[in-house]
Order: C-alpha cells, then structure tokens, then sequence
C-alpha cells in the first residue's frame, strides 16, 4: 500500500477507535475492538491479536485470524524480543528471524509492539502477521503504537502476572 493511502486509513482507523473505545470502561473491551477493527480495515493483515504475560508466559489473549499459539516459547521469536527490548520489532521475512515461532506457515512478515499499562510496564505485546513479505514499515509501527495509547484511558489496567 502506497504511504500515503497507509497514513490516511490509519488516521481514519485511529479516529474510529477512539470513539469507539469511549463506549466502555473495559480494557478487554477496547482490546478486542481495535484488533477487530485492524484487521478487517487493514488488507494485509493475517492475523492480528495480543499476547499478555500470565505467570511467566506470553499467552494469547484475544486475536483474528487462523488458530494462534497459546504459549509462546520463552525468550523465542519476535514477540519475545519486543517484550524483552521494549521496543516495536518489524521482520521483513520472518523466516530469516533467528528463533521464529511459526504458529501459521503462511505468515512471511510480522510486527510487534509492546503494550503498556499506564504506569509504563510491558504487560504484552501486539503482533501482527502478514502474509506478504516486507509488509509493515515505520508507519504500521508509528501508528499501531498511537492505537494502543487507546487501551484503557484513564484506567489503570493490569493484568494477572506483570513481569519485567
């Protein structure tokens, strides 16, 4: 997708999820919407969903798409390194990413982006697969990681095992 038609659907995106996420207190509410709504908005998009750490473990959440791993193998693959760098990863290819979890052979890049409680603390991670090589770039990552800022304004969610 060209820049500046990716720029003006996330803006469009954004928009409708904060006025969507209004609707309700709830952070699972507001998790379950956004990843609902990008992935149906976005075409290249595969599968879209949030790990959360739950007693040491990345395990899923919520998501769309094909049947996700459950538990991710620890300190393995892109989510793990999101989480431990505290930092958005992008992989062109992920079948050139030392240590890649293939829950779904069909998937060929990825991004991941930690996500936050609002003291700050990773408590999961965005990941988002997509069948097409090369498909994220800095703006999926400058966007996606405004999107989450979504997540339970104004609350202060934490989920059951938040690690460092």
């Amino acid at each position: 997708m060209h820049i500046n038609k990716k720029e003006a659907r996330y803006s469009r995106i954004y928009t409708q999820l904060a006025g969507l996420v209004q609707k309700s207190n709830s952070v699972t509410a507001h998790m379950a919407t956004i990843i609902a709504v990008l992935h149906h908005k976005m075409d290249s998009f595969f599968w879209t969903g949030f790990y959360v750490m739950e007693n040491g473990e990345l395990t899923v959440l919520m998501y769309q798409g094909p049947l996700a791993c459950q538990v991710l193998e620890k300190n393995k693959g892109v989510c793990w390194a999101a989480y431990a760098t505290k930092q958005t990863v992008i992989v062109e290819d992920v079948h050139l990413f030392p240590g890649h979890i293939a829950c779904n052979s069909k998937s060929n890049s990825e991004i991941v982006i930690p996500v936050k409680n609002r003291q700050g603390t990773i408590i999961g991670v965005l990941d988002v697969d997509s069948k097409e090589k090369g498909a994220f770039d800095e703006t999926d990552a400058r966007w996606l990681e405004k999107i989450l800022t979504l997540i339970g304004p104004g609350s202060n969610f934490i989920f059951q095992d938040e690690e460092q």
